[in-house]
Order: C-alpha cells, then sequence, then structure tokens
C-alpha cells in the first residue's frame, strides 16, 4: 500500500491541493459530477504485501469512495475475519482475531500518476498491555500509521501494461529501537511492480512482485528485519461478471509467495487466495 522524501510528498501534495483550488471551481456541473462507489469483498483470507493476519479463516472487506472531483477521491476500507482471541504466541490462536479501518485521500496527478495518503488504524480485538488503540494517536505504541503513496498505473491505454507502488510510513507506529531506548522513525518502505495480462474469456492475470527495503521497524513481521526481502509475489487472475448495469461481480484467485528468509515460520511461505466482490 516508496524511495521517496517525505518532505518532497508533502510538498507534491500540497501544489496538487492548492492548484486544484485554485483551478476548479464549485458549480452545479461538478456537484452532478460527484459519485460514490461501494464495494464489498469476500476473502478466503486476508493478505497485505505478503504479510498473512488472522489465519486461515474467511474476512469481509466492505470499501466505499467517494470523488469530489474527477481527480480528487476520499474513502475507507475495513476487514475482520470475525474471531475475538488476539496474540497468544504460545497457541494455535495467534492473530487469529483482527480489525482494520482505513482512510485515505487520493489525488490524480496525470493519467498515469497518482498520489495517495492511507491512514492504516488496526485496534486490537482484546486488550493487550502495551498497545494503544486510542484513535489519532501515531506514538510507538499506537495502533496507527499514516502511508504516503505513488501509484504509477499504464495498464489501460498503453503499449506496456505496467503498474508500479513507491509507499513509505511517514507517520504512527514505525520506530526503531537502537542501543538507546528513544525510538526513531524508520520510514520503511515499500516497492511493488506489477504487470497486466489480459487473456481469452475477459480474464485478467496480474503478476507482481514486493520488496520491503528497510523494515528495521519490524512493521512487517513477517519479513526480514536486517536486508530487503521480496515478500510479495504473487500471480493473481480475475474474471469480471456484470450482474446488471450498476452491479458487477470480480472473481478472483491469487496465489502468493513470500520470499523473506526469515520470520514465515508461523504461517508459512505460501497461499492462496479466493475472493468475490460486490461493486456498485
Amino acid at each position: 500500500m516508496k524511495i521517496v522524501e517525505t518532505g518532497f510528498l508533502g510538498l507534491l501534495l500540497i501544489v496538487s491541493v492548492v492548484g486544484f483550488s485554485q483551478k476548479e471551481q464549485v458549480t452545479d456541473t461538478l456537484l452532478k459530477e460527484k459519485k460514490l462507489s461501494l464495494n464489498v469483498d469476500i476473502v478466503s483470507r486476508y493478505l497485505w504485501r505478503g504479510q498473512c493476519w488472522g489465519g486461515n479463516y474467511m474476512a469481509v472487506q466492505p470499501s466505499a469512495e467517494y470523488a469530489i472531483t474527477s481527480g480528487l477521491s476520499i474513502g475507507s476500507w475495513a476487514t475482520t475475519n470475525f474471531k475475538k482471541d488476539y496474540f497468544y504466541p504460545d497457541n494455535e490462536n495467534y492473530y487469529k482475531g483482527y480489525r482494520e479501518i482505513d482512510f485515505y485521500a487520493s489525488y490524480q496527478l496525470t493519467d498515469f500518476l497518482q498520489v495517495q495518503i492511507w491512514d492504516y488504524y488496526w485496534p486490537s480485538v482484546s486488550r493487550v498491555e502495551g498497545v494503544s488503540n486510542r484513535f489519532f494517536n501515531y506514538g510507538p505504541t499506537s495502533s496507527q500509521t499514516v502511508d504516503a503513496i505513488l501509484y504509477f498505473d499504464f495498464s489501460e491505454g498503453y503499449r506496456f501494461p505496467f503498474n508500479a507502488t513507491i509507499s513509505t510510513l511517514v507517520g504512527g507506529n514505525d520506530y526503531r529501537y537502537g542501543k538507546n531506548i528513544n525510538p526513531k522513525r524508520n520510514y520503511t518502505t515499500y516497492m511493488e511492480l506489477g504487470y497486466t495480462f489480459n487473456l481469452f474469456q475477459n480474464i485478467e492475470l496480474l503478476a507482481s512482485s514486493g520488496v520491503v527495503l528497510n523494515n528495521q521497524a519490524e512493521y512487517y513481521n513477517f519479513a526480514n528485519y536486517d536486508k530487503p526481502s521480496f515478500v510479495n509475489l504473487s500471480l493473481k487472475a480475475i474474471k469480471e461478471i456484470s450482474l446488471s448495469d450498476n452491479v458487477m461481480m470480480p472473481i478472483s484467485l491469487n496465489y502468493v509467495h513470500n520470499g523473506a528468509t526469515k520470520n514465515t515460520d508461523f504461517f508459512g511461505k505460501n497461499f492462496l487466495v479466493a475472493g468475490v466482490s460486490f461493486g456498485y
């Protein structure tokens, strides 16, 4: 969900928003162009960038996006497997229960480049000592993280349908600890490159490779902490089915390999995730 200097990202976002406010006026025409998109995903398990959460349990993932203009959107995304147990490392309930509620804003700079700011909020389902579930807490013990993303998408209208993600954590619980007890922000960075193949019967095949570059804060639990690791090597097939003019139902099958050399023993390195979506 980088390597990018955080100051550059902030300046780029501010300039884009200011430019938008100067050029766009709120008119009746613009109001008519506002659009609300709703979606619900049902997946066989929850994987994020090669990281498995909640074990092998079905997850429900609702989302909503509101297009303020053709270029500026805000939205939210959530996931849960409805389990209640959490973080008992000595038995099978390890990370069985979880919940996550994310908020984001995105701005389309060009037809292929989008800037995104995500706020990940993942409070524990039960009380955990040393972990704060308080919202708007971005300190070392928080359950909240801010992710700044540059997303390049050449999948439509270009000769070579590549996409690329550069993601850097710029706020929240992303701290590393050295010899002293004072934590320092790590700016954990993840990069991903993907390619889209259009197959027969309107089936898309998405191949991607994602790497964590600096994981000293151990934000990616199931990855190397001391060196870069390819945590998200995936091949995903998608078939989109139209139920009506406004309702779509994509179905997907995703194979993911976590190529990290350490910290993958608990959930393993290979995952197969099936999913169905309902979008409006």
